[in-house]
């Protein structure tokens, strides 16, 4: 059964017009169709290829993820970082470490983890009885502000926290403590 259809097409290769006896003819000619098919090809071969170099990249990282100890080179290589920072966080104790000899640090890879995990703030009473207490840090003034703001010396105030049992909320450089508490004492 012949068809007399004719139907103006864009070759998909080449961008050129021709007239088309199908509807579903993709290419002018022999040659464009050809030349798609090795630009197809070509295309799979280079993601196959890139796909096969990022496992290669991303290999070690894979095998450092899985090994239960690491050395201070590894531990930098996975964190992204330099040695000297693995070695500082290992000498400020936020990271758990034993030197096995001279020069061979080794790290648990829990203790890597923790790391990573958020820290709730250290909450201390003046006489060093922890007590469960929490308070969030924008319920709480800084020393320096309560300083500031009630134009008392840092010793008046260490006193002060001490005599009233007052918690002392630690957070990175900053102590903390409650606005209510010290509001209630110097008001």
């Amino acid at each position: 059964m012949s068809t007399n259809i004719k139907v103006q097409r864009i070759c998909q290769f080449c961008g050129k017009e021709f007239t088309a006896r199908t509807t579903v003819t993709q290419y002018c000619g022999d040659n464009c169709s050809k030349r798609a098919y090795k630009a197809r090809q070509r295309a799979t071969k280079v993601e196959t290829s890139n796909k096969e170099t990022l496992q290669i990249k991303t290999k070690p990282i894979e095998e450092l993820k899985v090994q239960e100890f690491l050395s201070v080179r590894h531990v930098a290589k996975l964190i992204g970082s330099s040695r000297q920072t693995v070695y500082n966080l290992i000498n400020t104790g936020k990271l758990q470490a034993v030197n096995i000899l001279k020069k061979k640090t080794i790290v648990r890879r829990c203790d890597l983890d923790k790391l990573f995990e958020q820290p709730t703030p250290i909450i201390q009473q003046a006489d060093n009885n922890p007590e469960p207490l929490h308070y969030e840090i924008d319920d709480c003034y800084t020393l320096k502000e309560v300083q500031d703001k009630y134009g008392v010396s840092e010793t008046t105030l260490q006193n002060l926290i001490k005599r009233n049992n007052i918690p002392k909320i630690k957070k990175g450089w900053f102590a903390y403590v409650p606005k209510k508490m010290i509001d209630n004492i110097l008001t």
